[in-house]
């Protein structure tokens, strides 16, 4: 898959919610173990943030070919406080993996976090997910705490990662 096959959609549009979902939870159950409880996480917590999508800090990307949904980010300027911005919900399609797709939609994020007032944006994460580590890190951000957890749900080594702003460096 090439960059010109696919291409991003800022902001929400029909569907996008259950496929980010159904995305997550098909995903983390073959990679993780996770269930009904991590779906509904998931579901929960994006349905009660499309409802605020306009509002000036919040944002969601898609990545589509064609009609169908390869990948999507959030970027939840609410939910942490403090000019703290919250990556969410980030997941790429298996099939295009390396193709660039989750590179744009982070950077798209990030640029979104960068045009804001925020000091940092904060991702939660688990050990593991050795490719978005790397997108990760390569993109500004720092692993500050490990630890086991299960806030999804299963046992995991919980990792969170922060990425402070340029301006505030």
């Amino acid at each position: 898959m090439n960059k010109h096959s696919w291409h991003l959609v800022e902001g929400y549009r029909p569907g996008i919610l259950g496929t980010c979902v159904r995305m997550h939870a098909e995903f983390y159950a073959r990679h993780a173990g996770f269930g009904a409880f991590f779906e509904a996480q998931v579901a929960t917590g994006m349905a009660d943030f499309v409802q605020r999508l306009d509002r000036p800090l919040n944002e969601i990307w898609t990545a589509f070919a064609g009609d169908r949904m390869l990948g999507c980010v959030a970027l939840d300027g609410e939910d942490l406080g403090r000019s703290t911005a919250h990556l969410r919900w980030f997941i790429v399609d298996d099939g295009c993996r390396g193709a660039g797709v989750g590179k744009a939609l982070l950077a798209s994020a990030l640029q979104f976090a960068d045009t804001r007032a925020f000091d940092e944006v904060e991702l939660w994460t688990f050990a593991g997910l050795d490719a978005a580590r790397r997108l990760y890190e390569r993109s500004g951000f720092n692993l500050v705490k490990e630890s086991t957890g299960s806030q999804w749900g299963v046992a995991v080594r919980e990792q969170h990662f922060v990425r402070i702003c340029p301006r505030k460096k």
